[in-house]
């Protein structure tokens, strides 16, 4: 049986790869140090005998040391993630997202991995000419501290991966939305829908650049997928990872929301925002590897509607911190 350690398990996508992982027999520990208060997320996971956390820091080696007993493959999801929070934490962007998981991939070294897959983003594109879709082959334009420090590990993982005795494998997540234990309203997606339906005005910031977006649950699917493929075949693949179908602008998101709903809407488009990231990726390569129809931004969307109606955040806007990535416990 495979042992996966996912390491930032608890959070937004975590929470969601850790439950269909289990769901299908294989065994789960999470190693996590609980940055955003997010323990709730996997608490009924512990029921599950396959399935143990260990709250602890990947920048630690002790902890690491723990974490990996009986382990075969590993998942880093953890890190300072997105624009807006390593902003606000620079030093430790640097320190846990590059410092990090540059020694924790030394670590994993002569352990009898089979897998190592390392979480990046296609933010690393930054800024692109959106006549066409750019594949893996593209050149990078990080603009953030988080989308630089993720170039940084893809760079180091390419450079060195001859030192690994262990698949090395770089997945590029599209920005992730829809339904997870730890949800969160922080995401382009899910944060529109939750104020459009609530009747809240939203400001939308430069709202014809481009984003891709992949459903929580395709996080899972492809995950578990690529476990199962070959080593050596996947062996220093870069993916992108989304649908290029779910290649949206923020207006056309908001219209298709707003279509779903039957509230007034009040809308307000802003330009020259702070974000200036606008690229549609090409996601060809990942369907000639695994088989996998991902959840539409419509579908996801339902979801979410079906959900805020049954009164199922209600705290979303009272309780923030508990709905998005805003401040770290450190």
């Amino acid at each position: 049986m495979k042992k996966v350690l996912l390491i930032g398990g608890s959070g937004y996508i975590g929470a969601v790869v850790a439950k269909y992982f289990l769901s299908l027999g294989l065994g789960v520990r999470i190693l996590d140090n609980l940055l955003f208060d997010n323990e709730f997320s996997i608490r009924d996971l512990n029921k599950n005998e396959n399935f143990n956390f260990l709250k602890g820091d990947l920048c630690n080696l002790e902890d690491l040391q723990k974490s990996i007993k009986d382990i075969t493959d590993v998942i880093i999801l953890a890190g300072i993630v997105g624009d807006p929070l390593s902003k606000k934490y620079p030093r430790e962007s640097v320190e846990i997202n590059y410092e990090g998981i540059k020694s924790c991939l030394n670590f994993f070294k002569n352990k009898n991995l089979n897998k190592v897959i390392f979480i990046s983003t296609c933010s690393n594109y930054g800024l692109t000419n959106n006549d066409k879709l750019v594949d893996e082959s593209f050149s990078l334009n990080p603009l953030s501290i988080y989308a630089k420090t993720k170039v940084d590990i893809e760079k180091f993982i390419l450079d060195n991966n001859k030192n690994f005795d262990f698949s090395p494998i770089i997945l590029r997540f599209a920005t992730a939305f829809g339904l997870s234990p730890r949800m969160r309203f922080d995401l382009t997606i899910n944060q529109f829908t939750n104020d459009l339906i609530q009747n809240k005005q939203l400001e939308v910031y430069d709202p014809d650049t481009w984003r891709p977006y992949c459903h929580v649950n395709d996080f899972a699917t492809v995950l578990f997928k690529l476990l199962n493929l070959d080593d050596d075949t996947v062996r220093n693949q870069v993916f992108n990872v989304g649908s290029n179908e779910n290649n949206f602008t923020k207006r056309q998101i908001v219209e298709l929301i707003s279509k779903k709903i039957k509230n007034k809407c009040i809308i307000k488009y802003i330009g020259d925002g702070p974000d200036k990231r606008d690229y549609k990726i090409n996601f060809n390569k990942i369907n000639k590897f695994i088989d996998h129809k991902m959840v539409s931004v419509s579908d996801g969307v339902d979801e979410i509607i079906e959900c805020i109606n049954k009164k199922k955040f209600e705290d979303a806007f009272t309780n923030k911190n508990k709905y998005g990535n805003y401040k770290i416990n450190r």
